[in-house]
């Protein structure tokens, strides 16, 4: 998931908001707003919208710290971490490898929950310091602080505990991931299993939801059915995603230089437009173009480059002023994996990346090629 805001670094990791997160972010200051105010509502109307904005913004830094708890791990067990990411139903961390063995699939999904238990006993703890009584309803504090205090501690303490439902991709799910990893020493049975139970607890958490609505509840059981929703469609991903790894283990042991298409179109970089267009453009049906330099690969031009450029102006401009250069490209070795290639055109979400060797351009590997390669593998062994 990407974010759109930036909120900077923790610990050399990027952080942002998703725009999803800013109405969460409303609606939950104006229900905590309307919380405080039915607790006591002499504090006065400044007293408890600040309480709100800040107990908000705290219980947002939390779920940061949740997220970071597992990038912290999964950076430690030698896992890239590109980013922790804030969306409408709380934070993901964006770790580009699976774990390698069932303890770092363990130590990082639970280390989230601990992370949430850890924050919701200090609060509460603080709280029972400042004069609350852990027996009390958790709804009467007699101060705006306390009140904040024992909000954010229960709050954390059932963040944890829902997060430890054992379905994928909840924590708990990976915890139950990687003890049935252990135990059967199969990653793709556990990774199943987990997965499927994913699925049936969102189901379960839709069904309810709806259940509960016809009855009276009223919109917090929409917004369960909702959870269960996106959990189903997390749970799905997973599950295909999967699949397509094993789909994806034909590809084991070929690299760039196998697959790539070698009878790739090349431009000198001092071609005009006018002749690309009627002389490659319009007789070949290439959508994408080497520009070199003498021998040297200088980038590549498209079509879309092409419809960049007015018509009048194709007798003056050059391919070589409206390529991308191979600055901007992302460009392989022909000894890259074919399993990494389409990695990175998925992460990149480009169709072909060219394949470059000693600063010449030697092939092109595309998606369409792989797919080609997979499909005819499948069909062989069926």
């Amino acid at each position: 998931m990407q974010s759109h805001i930036s909120l900077g670094k923790v610990f050399g990791i990027k952080v942002g908001v998703h725009l999803s997160w800013v109405l969460i972010a409303i609606l939950l200051t104006v229900s905590l707003a309307t919380r405080f105010s039915v607790i006591n509502p002499n504090w006065g109307s400044e007293v408890i919208w600040l309480t709100a904005i800040i107990t908000g913004l705290l219980f947002f830094s939390a779920i940061v710290a949740h997220e970071l708890a597992h990038a912290l791990v999964a950076r430690m067990r030698g896992l890239p971490v590109n980013s922790i990411t804030l969306f409408a139903l709380g934070g993901v961390a964006m770790i580009e490898k699976e774990a390698a063995d069932p303890a770092t699939e363990f130590w990082m999904g639970i280390a989230g929950p601990i992370m949430s238990v850890f924050i919701g006993t200090v609060c509460l703890s603080i709280a029972m310091l400042l004069g609350w009584s852990l027996g009390e309803s958790p709804f009467e504090p007699s101060t705006p602080l306390m009140a904040a205090l024992v909000w954010l501690g229960w709050i954390n303490i059932g963040l944890a505990a829902f997060n430890m439902l054992p379905g994928f991709p909840l924590d708990g799910g990976r915890v139950l991931r990687a003890v049935i990893w252990y135990v059967t020493n199969d990653a793709v049975r556990a990774t199943r299993i987990a997965a499927r139970l994913g699925q049936i607890i969102a189901t379960l958490f839709i069904v309810f939801g709806i259940f509960q609505f016809f009855f009276g509840i009223g919109w917090g059981a929409i917004w369960l059915a909702f959870i269960g929703w996106f959990l189903l469609n997390a749970a799905s991903s997973s599950y295909a995603h999967l699949e397509l790894s094993q789909t994806l283990r034909h590809l084991d042991g070929l690299t760039a230089r196998d697959v790539m298409q070698l009878d790739c179109y090349q431009l000198d970089s001092k071609t005009t437009l006018q002749d690309f267009v009627s002389e490659h453009l319009l007789r070949t049906g290439g959508r994408c173009y080497f520009v070199t330099n003498g021998q040297n690969l200088a980038g590549l031009v498209t079509l879309h480059e092409v419809k960049g450029v007015p018509k009048e102006l194709w007798a003056s401009k050059t391919v070589g002023e409206v390529m991308r250069p191979v600055a901007e490209l992302q460009t392989i070795a022909p000894e890259t994996p074919v399993r990494k290639a389409l990695e990175m055109m998925i992460q990149a979400d480009v169709n072909q990346l060219p394949v470059v060797s000693d600063g010449r351009a030697v092939g092109m590997i595309s998606r369409n090629r792989i797919l080609e390669l997979l499909q005819a593998r499948a069909e062989l062994a069926a």
